[in-house]
């Protein structure tokens, strides 16, 4: 599929991902409408940190996805879906799953409906890597079976089955997109990397990290990004679920050295007993297999965890964006 000259819906384009995104999408050519989850103080999320000549190429629309009646006017004239819009802390899922089910159950459920009504020529679905839970087997592939280790993961394997129906039911161009841990610029600091970064650049001495044995497949971003694009552009996709993963694995402590070497050295890492998740709740290992992605499009990971950690550090140190973040508390 051509994607240039596309109208393209992206949900949740104001947040980490679909920020990158919407700007992958624009550089492809693409005519963006960014569903932005409607607040008082119209923020943009990070869709405001953009130059004003790019945001003047983006039609905003405002507006929730558990919201029907929203959903249905957002996707009026689009080709292409993109749903990214989610609750994504696996912490405050613990505090609020309610919020969860309506969020990433009923809010797919309303993309998938308005996209079926609409006619659009393809959706893509996003999941997560949790929905694997611990890893049975390792690379996990496509095929590996699904565990709702947390509320967070449970309503996103349900999202998945959703889409999956809409595809066997009603021969809607569905894919499931399946990012594994993605990170860099713009990541909120519920996630690891921030959480660090953030500790380390605004002088402490003691890192505070939950669990350091847990292992992860890191993604950069703009590799994230750049597995949407391909699985979008490419017909092969249609009715799949497919991993974006580099097959690598890392773990949280590990992690947490190779960022301490890179600002601060002498820092000492603390294990701070309120971020660690209930036992059976803990994902212990996620490494994932991308040959399915590599079989059906030209995608290929671009950025070493050395290289994007880099950039990521450099956008943290850069521009008073230190000063977005609070150190001092525990994001859930």
């Amino acid at each position: 599929m051509r994607l240039k000259g596309k109208n393209v819906l992206v949900t949740g384009s104001d947040g980490f991902i679909g920020s990158h995104l919407v700007e992958g999408l624009l550089d492809e050519g693409c005519k963006v409408r960014a569903f932005v989850y409607y607040n008082s103080f119209n923020s943009l999320g990070w869709l405001d940190s953009f130059p004003a000549e790019k945001l003047k190429k983006i039609d905003i629309f405002s507006g929730d996805v558990r919201d029907s009646n929203g959903v249905r006017k957002a996707m009026e004239g689009i080709d292409i879906v993109f749903h990214l819009a989610a609750l994504i802390g696996i912490p405050f899922s613990y505090h609020s799953p309610d919020s969860y089910v309506d969020t990433n159950i009923k809010g797919t459920l309303n993309v998938l409906q308005a996209a079926r009504s609409s006619g659009a020529e393809k959706v893509l679905v996003t999941s997560t890597s949790e929905v694997y839970g611990t890893a049975k087997y390792t690379p996990i592939d496509e095929s590996h079976p699904f565990q709702g280790q947390s509320p967070y993961s449970a309503t996103k394997i349900a999202a998945d089955r959703i889409a999956e129906s809409f595809y066997r039911s009603f021969d809607m161009p569905v894919a499931i997109v399946r990012p594994f841990n993605t990170y860099g610029p713009r990541q909120s600091a519920r996630a690891i990397i921030p959480t660090v970064i953030t500790q380390l650049l605004s002088g402490k001495e003691e890192i505070k990290i939950g669990s350091a044995h847990p292992t992860r497949d890191f993604v950069y971003v703009k590799d994230t990004v750049s597995g949407f694009i391909e699985i979008a552009r490419s017909d092969k996709t249609i009715g799949e679920e497919i991993n974006i993963a580099t097959g690598k694995e890392t773990s949280i402590g590990e992690l947490t050295e190779k960022i301490k070497g890179l600002i601060n050295p002498r820092a000492r890492i603390i294990k701070d007993k309120t971020r660690i998740r209930p036992k059976a709740s803990e994902v212990e290992r996620l490494l994932g297999d991308s040959g399915k992605i590599k079989k059906l499009t030209d995608w290929k990971a671009r950025y070493s965890l050395d290289k994007g950690l880099d950039e990521t550090i450099k956008w943290f140190r850069d521009g008073g964006r230190l000063n977005l973040y609070k150190p001092d508390v525990y994001n859930v």
